[in-house]
């Protein structure tokens, strides 16, 4: 299941950064739609960054040394 999501997720970020790349370089706006799924992937990666950090944390805080 972990691979579906990891493989849209990749897509998604893979067609955004390329639209948005292509739309600056023609220098026009990006589509509201572009923005959109861009912030939304943007707030899940910051959220799944944040969420292995803190687990990394609390296994030096309570020194087991389990592997995600």
């Amino acid at each position: 299941m972990i691979e579906a999501v990891a493989l849209t997720y990749g897509m998604l970020l893979s067609f955004v950064l390329t639209g948005a790349s292509r739309n600056r370089k023609l220098e026009r706006a990006n589509p509201p739609m572009l923005n959109y799924i861009g912030y939304v992937l943007f707030g899940i990666t910051c959220s799944v960054a944040l969420m292995a950090a803190s687990y990394a944390a609390w296994g030096v805080i309570t020194d087991s040394a389990m592997a995600i």
